[in-house]
């Protein structure tokens, strides 16, 4: 295992469905241990660091939706995906209540797994980077306190951000010219991830693009069903 490799658990009862997604997995440049029931998952979750596990939910012993509501309890931020033949609406549901950050119904397209693991993975590592403690920015002509909660364009007076707004703007600060997920601002600064949340976000958005337009250099993007980009042209 190299030092960059993230290190998967898969607690999977059908040998041969948990070998070919082991060596697939592998071939991705993942470090996987599998485990074949949940008693034996669950020995491997507390003796070892995973960065995400992947657990059935029918299996002997000890079903995926025990081990997984264990394994929340033990550890909250790591995320963890139940795969599963039960389409059933309510096992779906149950699943999400217990924790996991996805639920894929058996059989499931490979590439969309793999999309999934990269995706909550980058995730994982936004949430888990040091906050920076730098608090003065130039973004184009503009100079923005984060601590002050003060942008200012050339001699003008300074504007006086609102909370929301300054937390917004750092964030897209920190994230220059890189995207910033919307999924990742909307639980960071407004501690929820739904329809009404991400309606004021768009507010908030529409309020900084009026700050910024004084600066023909400086634009936040759109960037449909993904996030934000703040960009600035040299």
């Amino acid at each position: 295992m190299t030092a960059d490799q993230k290190k998967i658990l898969i607690v999977e009862d059908d040998f041969n469905f948990g070998n070919i997604l082991k060596d697939y997995l592998i071939l991705n440049d993942y470090f996987v241990v599998l485990a074949k029931n949940g008693i034996e998952g669950m020995d491997k979750f507390q003796k070892e660091d995973f960065d995400l596990c992947i657990l059935d939910v029918m299996m002997p012993f000890k079903d995926g939706f025990t081990l997984g509501k264990e394994i929340r309890e033990k550890n909250e931020n790591i995320p963890f995906f139940f795969l599963s033949a039960k389409t059933l609406k309510e096992d779906v549901l149950k699943g999400f209540k217990i924790g996991a950050d996805d639920y894929l119904s058996k059989p499931f397209d490979s590439e969309v797994l793999l999309a999934k693991i990269k995706a909550v993975l980058n995730r994982k590592n936004f949430y888990n980077a040091p906050e920076s403690d730098i608090y003065e920015f130039e973004i184009g002509k503009f100079k923005f306190n984060s601590k002050l909660r003060y942008l200012s364009f050339d001699e003008e007076d300074p504007i006086k951000l609102s909370p929301k707004e300054n937390q917004l703007l750092r964030l897209l600060v920190l994230n220059i010219n890189d995207l910033l997920p919307r999924e990742i601002a909307l639980n960071k600064i407004w501690r929820d991830h739904n329809y009404f949340t991400s309606r004021s976000m768009d507010v908030y958005i529409a309020k900084l693009r009026k700050y910024l337009k004084l600066d023909s250099g400086v634009e936040i993007l759109n960037i449909h069903g993904e996030g934000f980009r703040l960009v600035v042209k040299n």
